[in-house]
């Protein structure tokens, strides 16, 4: 069994190539045959009423097989929109033998939850994650581009790489999270193109997702 990881960070990057390794879930169960979403948040900002948006024009190889979200925006976050497709491909009618693509491309992504904080604005303009399977090969990959408030990133970015989120004097806000793979032994794939986890200083709680999918080999 073949698993392929890519990643790539800006508008123009290089390409990372993943096994087994840092920031990998080991023992997790089966990923899905096939799914996509634009993100997901769950976060509460001191004393305030808790911040929630579920999973963002979410598909699945058996359906809904195409989704999308205009803009979803709730205090200190917002989602800019954009589409989901999670396709099968038969490639052997004779012997049901299919492949599968799942993709979701979300654009305009902004949280200023950490502004008040002395934190930075962090913006993304566009970015994409897919998941793709054959019989005997998985393979996932992501891109964004347009970042601010993200600092520089190495470049290829390893699997799971921590991106401190700080104020000026190095007080740490939240972890960026990239790159989040979970590869559970049996050939599928699970990624997360971005966590951004918050920390104690930033009086605030819970944590955001930007660009998640997975994938299993077809049957």
């Amino acid at each position: 069994m073949r698993i392929t990881i890519a990643s790539r960070a800006g508008l123009v990057g290089a390409l990372l190539l993943a096994g087994l390794g840092a920031g990998v879930s080991p023992a997790a169960a089966s990923n899905p045959a096939g799914v996509a979403s634009l993100g997901s948040a769950a976060f509460t900002k001191g004393t305030s009423a808790p911040i929630s948006i579920a999973s963002l024009a979410e598909c699945a190889v058996e359906g809904p097989t195409s989704n999308s979200s205009g803009v979803v925006t709730r205090t200190g976050i917002t989602f800019g929109g954009g589409t989901t497709t999670c396709t099968t491909t038969v490639v052997d009618p004779e012997n049901d033998v299919t492949t599968t693509k799942s993709e979701a491309k979300g654009q305009n992504f902004e949280l200023s939850a950490l502004v008040s904080s002395s934190g930075p604005r962090i913006k993304i303009r566009s970015y994409s994650v897919s998941c793709t399977a054959t019989q005997t090969s998985t393979n996932a990959s992501w891109t964004y581009g347009g970042a601010t408030g993200l600092g520089t990133l190495p470049s290829p970015v390893p699997v799971g790489y921590v991106k401190p989120i700080t104020k000026s004097n190095g007080t740490l806000l939240a972890e960026a999270i990239f790159n989040e793979q979970t590869l559970p032994g049996d050939g599928s794939i699970g990624l997360t193109m971005l966590r951004i986890k918050f920390a104690p200083a930033s009086n605030i709680t819970g944590e955001v997702v930007i660009g998640r999918t997975a994938c299993s080999p077809t049957p």
